[in-house]
């Protein structure tokens, strides 16, 4: 054994259901002591384009995430800290290494048009509260993810990656309908995320969350037209399965709460547009019992 220490990273992008929109934690749920076994990149110290080194805290449950500022939220990230935390606290501490957590998330973003993610989007980082932060969200995560390897080394840390999830694109569905955008070049867009991902983060496992917002859809689209634009976006985030041996798809319709004869299928809030506190919960659960299973 070389005695170094161990960790894991998990990288969450996207748009609001990677926020954790409007789901506000409970006073008691609020974690505002940092964590001693959960790290993260707070905004204070790392949301800049121009960013040269990273700067790890111990993770609390607000600040965590550089898009935009909505914190306290049962995110995927804030949940999944809270079941690593724990399972240590437990008496597992030597089961588990120290966990890594990088958030880059806004709502209401795609990856079209002039959408924050869009690569081709001119750069630049204007921070705040959803409808005031303005963050070209492609070169600024690259510029983080690219100081990720250098970070660990000068740590003396051992690290792996416990994956990146992306869970966005709805807003794009507007544009493809609109024929502003084909298939084609969606397509080329998310290969170069997914380009960009692997290079300035070594290949990590790569997991593309499938969009279900069916009654949101029907409801503003009747014809169902846009329903089938997302049955193909799905389609496409399967296929970049195939194209890249690390990619793999995340289905939230395997959730147990998961009713498609109800509005809202039991896993989203009234607006039918962001998923539920247990859903968030439950996928952070499976991420982390995936991780205790594999390890």
């Amino acid at each position: 054994m070389d005695g170094k220490k161990k960790a894991v990273v998990f990288v969450l992008l996207g748009q609001s259901n990677a926020v954790g929109h409007d789901l506000k934690m409970t006073e008691e749920d609020k974690v505002t002591t940092p964590m001693e076994h959960v790290y993260g990149l707070h905004r204070d110290q790392n949301q800049k384009m121009d960013l040269q080194r990273l700067q790890w805290s111990g993770y609390t449950t607000d600040g965590m995430n550089l898009g935009e500022s909505q914190d306290h939220t049962y995110s995927i990230t804030n949940c999944l800290a809270k079941n690593w935390q724990a399972y240590i606290d437990a008496g597992n501490e030597k089961n588990l290494p120290d966990l890594y957590i990088i958030n880059i998330s806004i709502g209401a973003e795609g990856v079209t048009g002039n959408y924050m993610w869009n690569p081709d989007r001119a750069p630049v980082l204007i921070p705040g509260k959803l409808g005031t932060v303005n963050i070209s969200l492609y070169p600024f995560s690259r510029q983080v993810f690219s100081l990720v390897d250098e970070s660990f080394k000068t740590q003396n840390i051992d690290y792996s990656y416990l994956g990146l999830h992306w869970r966005g694109g709805e807003n794009d569905i507007n544009h493809v309908l609109a024929g502003e955008v084909s298939h084609q070049k969606l397509a080329e867009i998310y290969r170069t995320l997914l380009d960009t991902f692997n290079e300035t983060l070594q290949n990590p496992p790569i997991t593309l969350h499938e969009i279900v917002a069916k009654d949101r859809m029907m409801d503003t689209d009747p014809s169902g037209e846009k329903w089938q634009v997302v049955g193909r976006m799905n389609q496409l985030f399967r296929d970049m399965g195939k194209q890249y041996p690390n990619v793999t798809t995340f289905d939230v319709r395997n959730f147990p709460g998961y009713d498609p004869e109800t509005r809202g299928a039991g896993m989203f809030k009234d607006d039918m547009i962001h998923f539920t506190e247990d859903v968030n919960k439950w996928v952070a659960e499976q991420i982390f019992n995936r991780y205790l299973e594999n390890k």
